[in-house]
């Protein structure tokens, strides 16, 4: 009686915690509804918007120079959005994300324009300019007078400008001793000092500021309109209010429709532990999508991906645990007892699965950037959610419907029996369908080499141009119409796509310039009525793409090799790290043959699918491996090795198809229901889950047995 009240007790703490995370994610604490779905910063690529990546011409500037140039543009850009970014990468480097905006062309124009400094008597006529300005730094000095501390900032002005502002402030006392000179930003008068003596040393100080920082703002807006730190612009990005906002819809109506697919499947097939882990699926996404919001990270088209991707995988924990008490009771063990051992038995593969797949996400925040680390981020978080309600808030769930009267084996269900398949024997008919899948991949890459110029169809990331997006509101021209336009328009060679299942069309071209895109707008909208929210481009220096094409490189392998390292220490036995890594290289070509035959586009977040197949192969090798290690104690002979990989793969079989078929329904939906963005990303994961299924059931634990089988005939 005390174990069933204990059972309602959490099944109703369950619930309330249900209905907690449903009101701080639909209304929010406080004030500020702190929490809120609706508050979730939403990427460029959600919420439309322009996005801008400049370098700067000097070759090594000042870490001063860079601050203060990264202050001037934020100054400018909070003029047209206050959710405005403006952030360095590296050394030489300035990010701008202006989310919402409408009028994208004129912004660009805009903030491209040097910022102007003067400083003006009460006539209004110009004194001084920000030429004029060799340096301003604020300081605190004691008043002669009282004592206290006095706030300045002190002005110096290189030869030209002490000898005009010698002559100003001598004009300015002669005529009248309290007269002013404005400092003038931007058309903005920023501060208003008295002349109080004529200055012809080339240094002034500006008193009157109330506190130290108020001192040095005003020194660092002297500094800035002084700046003679010049931008080029390597990247930019404008996405349509319409198209950003259609993303979204399509995104989260295929993540809800997967979410639901998933939960019915997991109740059908697992029973009692499927429905528990249904509700602790939900508190996983309520407390997901808190989490993002507390943590401020901007959510992107590959962010949701990485949600989406996340609740699959928060699945595979599950599947683990719910395959372990199977088997417990299969052997005989009571209910309660299957449970415990279920959990224990299941968290070494869970804790390792993860941290591997937490590996890539890592490498894929430090290395990748804009969208990637987006996707990277909500991965993460996911992660670390997962683990948590998979073997806390499951746990708790589950055992609470074992005390309330669900104790009966037929509400679990029993495993069913296990016939052992001669994998080892198999071998090497699974190594020539691997062979056989790359060799195609590789040819693929040469007929695309005679083809299209290059061996992957590189999108804009990786070889530079600008690619526009025009979706028309009746019938699409023809490709031949649209590239004469743009020839027209912008005076570059077009290269036109259809995007499929939308009145829309790709075109790319040689970078085009601020002007070209500007009369390439005024064009489609005299000629189609198109509006600017109709149209999303994207443009990339070849500098930026080559840098991209390195970093994709790096990322896999810092990643491969970080998870070998990691296996190798786990495993204590190098043979489970070669062989993942084998099989690791066997999907990424394996998928790497789909972009290459398929001619999907490789772009950035192609870094981001090749390091989450890794992430989640590892994961399901992992599975294997432990299984292996278990079976393996206290037995060394290589027949007993043998009948080891081929009883621990057939174990573990329904898992593997399990796992793989949940994140697998997550994925697919966005495939087919997502815009071309997302199905570009879904299309090769699907393979590559497929392809991860594949190796860790006939690759990974076959070629620990050749390892094992070369080392024992030495």
């Amino acid at each position: 009686m005390k174990d069933k009240r204990k059972g309602i007790l959490s099944l109703c703490l369950a619930v309330l915690a249900i209905a907690a995370l449903c009101f701080v994610s639909f209304v929010g604490i406080g004030k500020q509804h702190k929490g809120t779905a609706e508050h979730i910063r939403l990427g460029l690529d959600l919420d439309g918007g322009v996005s801008i990546t400049y370098e700067a011409k000097k070759k090594n500037p000042s870490a001063t120079e860079m601050a203060d140039t990264k202050y001037k543009l934020q100054k400018r850009v909070e003029n047209y959005s206050t959710e405005a970014a403006v952030y360095q990468e590296g050394t030489k480097r300035i990010n701008v994300d202006i989310p919402g905006v409408t009028d994208a062309n004129a912004i660009l124009e805009e903030l491209g324009k040097a910022g102007a400094l003067e400083f003006k008597d009460e006539a209004g006529k110009v004194v001084l300019t920000g030429k004029d300005i060799a340096n301003a730094d604020a300081n605190t000095i004691s008043d002669q007078t009282t004592g206290q501390p006095k706030h300045i900032v002190q002005l110096k002005l290189n030869a030209s400008g002490t000898k005009k502002f010698a002559e100003a402030t001598q004009e300015a006392v002669a005529t009248n001793p309290h007269k002013t000179i404005s400092i003038v930003y931007d058309g903005k008068v920023i501060s208003n000092p008295v002349v109080n003596t004529a200055i012809t040393n080339g240094e002034a100080s500006i008193e009157g500021q109330k506190s130290f920082e108020e001192a040095e703002h005003l020194a660092s807006t002297i500094r800035i309109g002084a700046l003679p730190l010049e931008l080029k612009e390597i990247r930019s990005n404008v996405v349509g209010a319409k198209l950003g906002e259609e993303a979204l819809k399509t995104s989260l109506i295929a993540g809800l429709i997967g979410l639901i697919a998933v939960l019915l499947f997991m109740s059908i097939y697992y029973r009692i532990p499927g429905v528990a882990a249904s509700i602790a699926l939900l508190i996983y996404i309520l407390a997901d999508i808190i989490m993002i919001n507390a943590f401020d990270v901007t959510l992107t088209l590959p962010g949701i991906a990485g949600v989406i991707l996340s609740i699959g995988m928060a699945v595979d924990a599950n599947v683990i645990i719910f395959t372990r008490i199977r088997e417990e009771l299969t052997a005989g063990k009571s209910v309660r007892s299957a449970i415990k051992a279920g959990f224990d038995k299941a968290l070494s593969a869970i804790i390792d699965g993860n941290i591997t797949t937490l590996i890539a996400a890592a490498v894929l925040y430090f290395k990748g950037s804009g969208t990637v680390k987006g996707f990277a981020q909500t991965l993460a978080i996911g992660i670390v959610i997962s683990m948590f309600t998979a073997l806390f808030v499951t746990r708790t769930i589950l055992t609470a419907f074992y005390r309330v009267g669900c104790d009966d084996v037929k509400f679990f269900g029993l495993q069913k029996e296990v016939k052992t398949y001669n994998y080892t024997k198999r071998m090497k008919v699974f190594f020539a369908i691997s062979t056989l899948l790359i060799a195609v991949g590789i040819g693929g890459l040469f007929v695309n080499r005679s083809q299209i110029g290059t061996v992957l169809n590189y999108d804009l990331d990786f070889s530079g141009g600008t690619q526009t997006q025009v979706t028309f509101k009746d019938e699409v021209p023809g490709n031949s119409e649209i590239e004469s336009v743009f020839k027209d328009a912008t005076g570059e060679i077009a290269n036109v796509s259809s995007v499929q299942g939308e009145k829309a069309v790709l075109v790319k071209t040689k970078t085009l310039n601020l002007k070209q895109r500007t009369k390439l707008q005024d064009t489609l909208s005299s000629k189609y009525g198109i509006d600017e929210g109709n149209i999303a481009s994207e443009s990339i220096s070849s500098s930026v793409s080559n840098e991209m094409k390195s970093d994709a490189v790096t990322a896999v392998i810092i990643a491969t090799v970080c998870m070998l390292i990691y296996i190798w220490i786990r495993f204590k036995d190098l043979a489970f790290g070669a062989s993942a890594v084998i099989a690791l290289i066997h999907d990424v070509l394996v998928v790497l043959m789909i972009y290459s035959v398929c001619r999907i586009s490789v772009g950035n977040t192609f870094i981001a699918c090749m390091l989450t197949i890794v992430g989640y192969s590892i994961n399901a090798t992992i599975v294997i491996f432990d299984r292996i290690r278990e079976n393996k104690k206290g037995k060394s002979r290589i027949e007993d090795i043998e009948k080891i990989v081929n009883d621990s793969i057939s174990q573990t079989f329904s898992r593997s198809i399990n796992t793989s078929l949940t994140t697998f329904i997550m994925v697919f939906f966005l495939a087919i229901m997502g815009v071309d963005s997302v199905k570009e990303f879904a299309i090769p994961l699907m393979v590559g889950i497929i392809c991860g299924c594949y190796s860790s059931i006939c690759i990974t634990g076959t070629v620990w047995y050749s390892f094992k089988k070369i080392g024992s005939s030495k």
